[in-house]
């Protein structure tokens, strides 16, 4: 599951109707039974919209101009959740300006510079890790010089091209970037994409991130051994949108409007669609088909 996104950081809703489409979830960690639910009707800030004044031709006449677009505020990692007995947030129910989830992306880094598909592998160094906090220590499994950085092209949920940022171990590397270039190409939403640093991994839960992401030096959820992602071989997509569920547990614990898989909204990952078959392309597993739990954004190289 991918980590939490630092406090404060704040992402704009884009109006529902504007697309057809995955940190407090994040690197931490599915299919649902769960019936349809009934759709919540558009809040009124989703589908207002705000017309530009129209201007007035030579003739005195006016001239039709596009909607101006209105953007709603959802302030990701802001409000942490009361914890469960098992260290987890409270599962709540979905906010309503969550259940059709469309943030617009916040550059880290510059966007691509054309429209084709942009992907770069390079190493990681003990430098890249002091600048970016990256989550990795000298006690993690994989060393610095078995692991790379990403720099790859996505589509967000408004539409835009964005470059991403991830670690992978540098056995995955050539294939992650193939699987990106295809969802690139398919211009399948994915929300955000950066580093998981240890700050996100300390966080409080707050429910609500959605980063996409790979390499994170912690145990798998719930257990003390180490995950998939601490050794790079695992990467977490939109888990908002696709949430980890075992029981009564979801994470991230306000994804549950996205339980319903039936209900089939921009983000999400399903057993016919591009996502799964460009992991399956190069042998990854999507955690979809675990047997003792739904990990619906999850897909490893080593089918953990």
């Amino acid at each position: 599951m991918v980590a939490p996104r630092p406090p404060g950081l704040k992402l704009a809703l884009l109006p529902a109707q504007l697309l057809a489409l995955l940190l407090a979830g994040g690197v931490l960690a599915g299919c649902s039974d769960t019936p349809p639910t009934a759709r919540p009707e558009p809040s009124p800030s989703r589908s207002t919209q705000e017309k530009s004044p129209e201007p007035t031709g030579p003739t005195g006449t006016t001239e039709p101009t596009e909607p101006a677009e209105r953007f709603d505020t959802w302030e990701v990692g802001a409000s942490p959740l009361p914890l469960r007995a098992d260290g987890f947030g409270q599962v709540l129910r979905t906010p309503r300006e969550l259940r059709v989830r469309r943030l617009r992306t916040v550059d880290v880094l510059p966007p691509p510079t054309s429209d084709r598909f942009e992907g770069s592998v390079h190493p990681v160094t003990p430098a890249f890790v002091r600048r970016t906090r990256l989550a990795w220590s000298p006690g993690c499994p994989v060393p610095l010089d078995e692991l790379r950085e990403l720099r790859l092209s996505f589509v967000g949920f408004d539409g835009e091209r964005h470059t991403g940022q991830m670690v992978v171990n540098a056995s995955v590397a050539d294939d992650v970037v193939e699987v990106f270039r295809t969802l690139h190409d398919a211009r399948f939403p994915i929300e955000e994409m950066r580093l998981v640093t240890q700050a996100d991994l300390d966080a409080p839960p707050t429910g609500d991130g959605n980063n996409t992401a790979a390499y994170a030096c912690r145990p798998s959820v719930g257990t003390t051994s180490w995950s998939a992602h601490a050794y790079g071989l695992a990467v977490d997509l939109n888990p908002f949108n696709n949430p980890y569920t075992k029981g009564d547990l979801v994470l991230p614990e306000l994804a549950s409007a996205y339980t319903d898989r039936s209900w089939r909204r921009p983000g999400m990952i399903h057993p016919d669609g591009v996502v799964v078959r460009a992991f399956e392309q190069v042998g990854w597993t999507w955690g979809g088909t675990f047997r003792s739990v739904s990990d619906l954004h999850h897909f490893s190289a080593d089918g953990r």
